[in-house]
C-alpha cells in the first residue's frame, strides 16, 4: 500500500515508490507498531537535503534491506518542514544524546513515541567508524527482542530528561532585557567575530541575518561603530563570496568553509527572505550601492525562481542537479564553472576577464577543477561586467536545473512578504509590493481557516492538513504589519491582530509569559515543543514578541505590549551567553528600548507631500519603528470598519501633509518637512 502517494510534501512523494513500507506520521502508524509489537523507525528529512537523497538511494531503495526493515519495524517518514514540532522534539533528543544533529535524522521509538536510539545519516557499509544502516537495524532489533526492559528504561529516562530541559524556559519570568544586556551581547559577538573573513565562528558558516539585524539596530540606537563594522564586514564577505549566487542572485544555505567560498548549494526561501531584508537595511543604514544591488538581485531571484503559479513562494531549490558530463546527479553541478567552459562561451579575451572577475582558476575552488563564482572586488567596467554576466546566465539557464520543492510554508512566506514589501517601497519597485500582496492573499485564501487558525503548508493551491505552529502565526503577522506600513491598507493591521490574538490565547503560558511552539490544542507529543533560540529562522517565540510589540505600537494595546515584554524576558537571560542564537530576540529588544517609535503620517493619498513623508518614515533606522499613513483625522473609507488608533486625532498643520513621531503615543511636535522627520528617525539615505 502506497501511503505517501497523495502527500502534499514533495519530500514524502520522493519516497512513495521505495520498497520500504512507509507510513506518514500519525496515530495509525503507532497503533500498527503496538499491534505487531515492534519499534518504530522515524526518518526525518526535507526535499532539498543532499544527504537525505544519498541515504534514500543507498538504503531505502535497496529491496533486501527494505524487506528486513518492513519485517521488524514500522517505518515512518516525516518532512521536517511540514512538521517542525516533531522534528524539534526528536532533534533535541538526538543532540542531547550524541552532541550533534542533522538530516536525515534517524530515531528509533517505542509505540508510545518514546525515543531510545538515535543517529543521522548511516552508510550502506561500515565507514569512518560508523556502522552500516543494516548493522544499526540488526542491533536495535536485537535489543528490542532480548533487552526490552532496558530499552524501556532508556526511553523513560530520555523522556524525563527532555521534560526537565523544557522546564527551564517556563520556570518563571526573566527580567526584561536592559541596555546592559544588549551591550554584553555585543561584547560576546565581538569575541566570536571573524576579523579576517567576516561572520561568526569557524566552518561551516551560516548567514547570520538575525544577528546583522540586531547589530544594525544597536548601531542606530547607540551609535556603536563596532556593531556597524561587524554587520558591514559580514555583509560584504557574504555578498562577494561563493555563498552568494553571482549570476542569478540569492544565497545558498551555508558555506562549508570559513571564507564563504564553497556553499552547500541548496537555496532556501527563509534564508533569502531574511537576507533580502538584512541587505535592504544595510543599504538603509549606509547608502552603499553594493547592498542595494544585492537586495534587488535577491528579490528578483525570489520572483523568478521561487514564486509559484498561485503567487506564493516555494520552499527551496535542491543542492543537486544533473551533471551533463557524468550523467549523474551532483551537488553544485548547476553553479560551478571550469576555465574551458568560459573560453567556449565567451572567447579567450572575455573568458580571461570573467575568470579574473569571478575567481575561476585552473585548479578550481570547488571539486574536479571547477570553481564557485566569487566577486572579490567591484568591477572597473560595469557595462562589460553586466554583459559577461548576462551571457553566462543565459548559458547556465540551459543546464539541467536543480529541482524545486514547491511546497508553500506559511511562516517563510510571511518572512518573504515583509522583505518584499519593504524592498519595493524603499527601492521604488512597486512590482515587489504587488508580489508581497499576492502572496499574502494566497495565505488568506488557502492557509487561513474560517475559525482564524493557520495551516502550515499548501501545494498547488491545496492546503495541507498540518496545523500552523508559532512561527507561522508570528512571521505571517510580521508580514502583514509590513504590508500595512507600506500600503496603508488597514485590513492588514486587522488581520495581524487576529493572528496575534491566537498567539495570546493558544501559545502563551499565562503564568510565566513563555511561549510554546505548538498550540494548546495541538497533537500531543512526548513533550510540548518550546525553544526561544533562533535556528535558520527567527524562533517563533521572539518573532511573536516582535509582532506583538509592533502591533501594540500601532494600537496602544497594553495587553499586547505586556505580552511582548514578558516574552522578551528570556532575551535578558541569554543575551550575554548565546547572542548568536538569539539574534532576532536581541533585535526586538532594541526596538523595545527605543520605544519603538510610532510614526503617524496624515495627508491626502494622492498628495506628493504625503508620499515624501511616508518615504522619509520608512527610510528611518530607528529600531522597529512603525509607520501608519492615513487621511486627516484618521478617517477611513466608508465601510472599512477598521480603526487605527495611531492615526486618530492627528490634524494637518497649515493644511499640509503632517508627520507625528511618538513613543507610547506621546508625540513630539508635528512636522511637515521630510528632512526634519528624517533627522528624528535616523535617515541616512534620501
Amino acid at each position: 500500500m502506497n501511503r505517501l502517494a497523495d502527500a502534499t510534501s514533495p519530500y514524502l512523494q520522493q519516497h512513495a515508490d521505495n520498497p520500504v513500507d512507509w507510513w506518514p506520521w500519525g496515530p495509525e502508524a503507532f497503533e500498527e507498531a503496538r499491534r505487531r509489537g515492534v519499534p518504530v523507525l522515524l526518518s526525518v528529512g526535507y526535499a532539498a537535503c543532499h544527504w537525505c537523497h544519498v541515504m534514500a538511494h543507498e538504503s531505502f531503495e535497496d529491496a533486501g534491506l527494505a524487506g528486513y526493515l518492513n519485517e521488524r519495524f514500522v517505518a515512518v517518514k516525516v518532512d521536517r518542514e511540514e512538521r517542525p514540532d516533531v522534528d524539534a522534539v526528536y532533534m533535541e533528543a538526538v543532540q542531547a544524546a550524541t552532541g550533534q544533529g542533522g538530516w536525515p535524522m534517524t530515531v528509533f521509538l517505542t509505540p508510545e513515541k518514546e525515543p531510545f536510539y538515535f543517529g543521522t545519516y548511516f552508510p550502506p557499509e561500515p565507514r569512518h567508524g560508523m556502522p552500516s544502516f543494516r548493522q544499526v537495524l540488526e542491533g536495535v532489533d536485537a535489543a528490542w527482542r532480548d533487552r526490552r526492559q532496558e530499552v524501556g528504561e532508556v526511553a523513560a529516562r530520555i523522556r524525563a530528561d527532555l521534560a526537565e530541559r523544557a522546564a527551564v524556559y517556563s520556570a518563571g519570568a526573566h527580567h526584561p532585557p536592559a541596555d546592559g544586556d544588549l551591550h554584553q551581547a555585543l561584547v560576546a559577538l565581538s569575541r566570536d567575530f571573524d576579523q579576517t573573513r567576516g561572520g561568526f565562528g569557524g566552518a561551516p558558516k551560516f548567514p547570520p541575518a538575525m544577528v546583522i539585524e540586531f547589530l544594525l539596530r544597536h548601531h542606530a540606537r547607540t551609535g556603536s561603530e563596532a556593531a556597524l563594522e561587524m554587520a558591514v564586514r559580514t555583509g560584504e564577505a557574504m555578498a562577494r563570496g561563493g555563498i552568494h549566487d553571482q549570476l542569478g542572485g540569492g544565497f545558498a544555505r551555508y558555506a562549508v568553509d570559513a571564507g564563504w567560498v564553497v556553499p552547500h548549494f541548496e537555496k532556501m526561501l527563509y534564508d533569502n527572505a531574511l537576507l533580502l531584508r538584512a541587505y535592504l537595511h544595510l543599504w538603509r543604514a549606509t547608502g552603499t550601492g553594493l547592498w542595494r544591488r544585492v537586495a534587488l538581485s535577491t528579490a528578483d531571484f525570489l520572483l523568478r525562481e521561487l514564486r509559484t503559479p498561485e503567487g506564493a513562494f516555494a520552499s527551496a531549490l535542491d543542492a543537486d542537479s544533473l551533471d551533463e558530463e557524468t550523467g549523474a546527479m551532483a551537488e553544485g553541478a548547476y553553479y560551478a564553472w571550469e576555465p574551458g567552459q568560459l573560453v567556449d562561451l565567451l572567447g579567450p579575451a572575455d573568458a580571461a576577464t570573467a575568470a579574473r572577475l569571478f575567481t575561476v582558476t585552473a585548479t578550481g575552488t570547488f571539486e574536479d577543477g571547477k570553481s564557485v563564482l566569487q566577486l572579490l572586488a567591484e568591477p572597473e567596467d560595469f557595462a562589460e561586467f553586466e554583459e559577461i554576466r548576462r551571457r553566462m546566465s543565459e548559458a547556465r539557464a540551459a543546464r539541467p536545473a536543480p529541482a524545486r520543492d514547491d511546497k508553500v510554508v506559511a511562516a517563510w512566506n510571511g518572512l518573504a512578504i515583509a522583505a518584499l514589501a519593504e524592498t519595493g517601497a524603499l527601492l521604488e519597485r512597486p512590482d515587489l509590493v504587488e508580489a508581497a500582496e499576492r502572496a499574502a492573499d494566497l495565505l488568506l485564501a488557502v492557509h487561513l481557516t474560517p475559525d482564524g487558525r493557520l495551516l502550515r503548508t499548501s501545494r498547488d493551491g491545496r492546503a495541507g492538513t498540518n496545523a500552523g505552529v508559532l512561527e507561522d502565526y508570528a512571521d505571517t503577522a510580521e508580514g502583514f504589519l509590513a504590508l500595512y506600513a507600506v500600503t496603508g491598507a488597514p485590513e492588514w493591521l486587522q488581520l495581524a491582530g487576529g493572528l496575534l490574538d491566537t498567539v495570546l490565547k493558544h501559545f502563551t503560558d499565562e503564568a510565566s509569559g513563555a511561549l510554546y511552539d505548538t498550540a494548546d490544542d495541538a497533537e500531543e507529543l512526548i513533550r510540548r515543543p518550546q525553544d526561544p533560540t533562533d535556528n535558520a529562522t527567527p524562533s517563533g517565540w521572539t518573532a511573536a514578541a516582535g509582532a506583538l510589540l509592533g502591533y501594540a505600537a500601532y494600537t496602544g494595546s497594553e495587553r499586547h505590549r505586556t505580552a511582548a515584554e514578558r516574552a522578551l524576558g528570556i532575551v535578558g537571560a541569554l543575551a550575554g551567553r548565546a547572542p548568536r542564537f538569539i539574534g532576532w530576540g536581541l533585535a526586538v529588544a532594541e526596538a523595545l528600548l527605543d520605544g519603538p517609535r510610532e510614526v503617524a503620517v496624515v495627508g491626502s493619498a494622492g498628495d506628493p507631500a504625503t508620499a515624501a513623508l511616508r518615504r522619509a518614515a520608512l527610510l528611518g533606522t530607528a529600531p522597529g519603528a512603525v509607520v501608519a499613513v492615513g487621511e486627516p483625522g484618521g478617517d477611513l473609507p466608508e465601510g472599512d470598519g477598521v480603526e487605527v488608533p495611531l492615526l486618530a486625532d492627528r490634524p494637518l498643520v497649515g493644511g499640509a501633509a503632517t508627520a507625528y513621531v511618538c513613543r507610547h503615543f506621546a508625540c513630539e511636535a508635528p512636522t511637515t518637512d521630510p528632512g526634519v522627520l528624517g533627522e528624528r528617525l535616523g535617515v541616512v539615505v534620501e
